[in-house]
């Protein structure tokens, strides 16, 4: 039995066994990355896509995913491969690329306009090693490297990749306990501490996504907006904020989207204490 320390849930994992996010193992005692370098998605994508609106707007990037993930959140869009209980039959399907090699793929996009590589599709930090290993070879290589994330890890992770990250998108999903607890199995204090370390090392921009009845309410944003708002990225401008429109997903369709004008006033209350507020999915 091996005691994993990449998120607050710290799962005793058996050896050969998948802890909680179904992305971690254990092998001879110890924890390993039990998806490093299996992908199930890969694409070229516009860094807006991310979203990113304030790092090097324009640009394309090779985004990569793997499987697993330590959240639950009933309306995930990915759910196939961050839900699945199938993680080792998703392993036998997924490609397989070392560091090495997906830094090469990485490199060769370069005349595409792609500026290097973004780890997004599932949770990333759960495969941290291979976060690691290869935004170390794409730094040697001049390339940019992005992490689009729920932050739900500890700081020790995050200490040991920020060297090698260039910029994230991190979700901030909402801004009660209760939602975060009961609705996304989550832990909100331990985000919010890892979005106040990240900004010290890297670019970042935060997502929430308005989910009608749970964290739609204009004194949420007010509060959640008043936080996003005292925090500074490394070149000192305000971290950006995107304020998304949710669609029925996976386990949450007993609710229509987002409406419009909804997100509009959230976004307005947002501006009233953020620097850089953008509407998603509007």
């Amino acid at each position: 039995m091996a005691e994993c320390r990449v998120c607050f849930r710290h799962c005793n994992i058996e050896d050969g066994a998948l802890g909680f996010c179904g992305g971690r193992t254990a092998k001879d005692g110890r924890v390993v990355a039990f998806n490093y370098g299996r992908i199930t998605g890969m694409a070229l994508d516009p860094i807006e896509k991310k979203p990113l609106r304030r790092f090097f707007p324009g640009s394309l990037i090779l985004s990569v995913g793997s499987f697993g993930c330590n959240l639950r959140c009933p309306f995930c869009q990915n759910s196939g491969i961050s839900w699945s209980e199938e993680a080792k039959h998703l392993a036998d399907r997924a490609d397989t690329l070392t560091p090495e090699e997906l830094v090469r793929i990485a490199d060769g996009l370069r005349s595409r306009g792609s500026i290097g590589i973004a780890f997004t599709y599932n949770e990333p930090l759960i495969g941290c090693e291979y976060v690691r290993d290869t935004g170390k070879l794409a730094k040697e290589k001049g390339l940019r490297t992005v992490m689009v994330t729920n932050g739900t890890a500890e700081l020790q992770v995050l200490e040991e990749i920020a060297p090698y990250i260039d910029a994230m998108n991190i979700d901030l999903k909402g801004f009660t306990e209760r939602y975060y607890r009961d609705l996304l199995k989550g832990d909100l204090e331990q985000v919010k501490a890892f979005i106040c370390e990240a900004v010290k090392h890297c670019h970042v921009e935060l997502t929430t996504l308005i989910v009608p009845g749970e964290n739609d309410s204009e004194e949420e944003m007010r509060e959640l907006s008043q936080w996003v708002g005292e925090l500074r990225n490394p070149d000192g401008e305000g971290v950006p904020l995107h304020v998304t429109r949710f669609f029925p997903r996976f386990n949450m369709t007993d609710r229509g989207p987002t409406d419009v004008a909804l997100i509009r006033r959230l976004a307005e209350i947002a501006r009233e204490n953020t620097e850089f507020v953008y509407m998603g999915n509007c």
